[in-house]
């Protein structure tokens, strides 16, 4: 297709940043609205059943997943091709570190779907359905877990994009400061969610860092849509 046959043309970059936004929209769907919806804070048992009656929007979610990973796999190769100019290597080792965070993202739906079988019963029928819950809770654990691997991964691709946005010139510096120092978050997130739980001042620090890498991913997103390249490039 000829949109992505040139990786400095106005419209491959509006490609990208159309994926870009269709990712930060159904990620945040799959990731952050489903689960705030149905997940029991500190309840796996209850956050199974929530789910298995909730199978509509639960299913909506993974639809959400999917969309999400099938615009990673595409958006992926182009912003390695778009900075490969400014540096090859770095490019490449982001590249590599979002698809790994993809991966890691497919495999946890296998856990998922090892889930959603324990707690209708259709395996282990021997077993009694308080034991069958306990499993799919264990299956809801770790696919919960997969979060805070692929975010490590993440947060080097955004360090790396952040540094090649710089590098570049062709886009606004604060978008690549934004994802450096934003992109912390991501691993403190993983940090606070796995080994420091009651870490308070961690969890306030993650937020806030949080937040301001999404606005430099949305920011970006919409540089590459509306502007397409930066204008001292036309």
């Amino acid at each position: 297709m000829s949109v992505f046959a040139d990786p400095a043309s106005r419209s491959y970059a509006r490609v990208a940043g159309a994926l870009y936004l269709l990712i930060a929209v159904s990620g945040g769907f799959a990731i952050a609205y489903v689960p705030s919806q149905l997940y029991v804070p500190g309840d796996p048992a209850a956050s199974v059943q929530s789910l298995i009656d909730a199978r509509p929007m639960f299913l909506a979610g993974i639809g959400g997943d999917v969309t999400m990973m099938l615009a990673e796999l595409l958006i992926t190769p182009m912003l390695f091709f778009m900075f490969r100019a400014t540096n090859p290597t770095l490019s490449l080792a982001a590249a590599l570190s979002r698809l790994t965070m993809v991966t890691t993202m497919a495999v946890m739906l296998i856990f998922y779907a090892a889930m959603l079988r324990f707690a209708d019963g259709a395996f282990l029928t021997e077993f009694t359905e308080a034991q069958r819950l306990q499993l799919a809770s264990a299956m809801l654990y770790a696919h919960d877990s997969g979060v805070w691997v692929w975010q490590i991964f993440f947060t080097l691709h955004l360090w790396l994009l952040g540094a090649l946005i710089l590098k570049s010139g062709l886009f606004p510096r604060i978008l690549g400061v934004g994802l450096i120092v934003g992109g912390a978050g991501y691993i403190l997130d993983s940090a606070f969610a796995f080994a420091y739980p009651n870490a308070v001042a961690l969890g306030y620090l993650r937020a806030g860092l949080l937040g301001i890498v999404t606005l430099s991913e949305i920011g970006f997103a919409l540089w590459l849509l509306l502007k397409g390249r930066c204008q001292t490039h036309e």
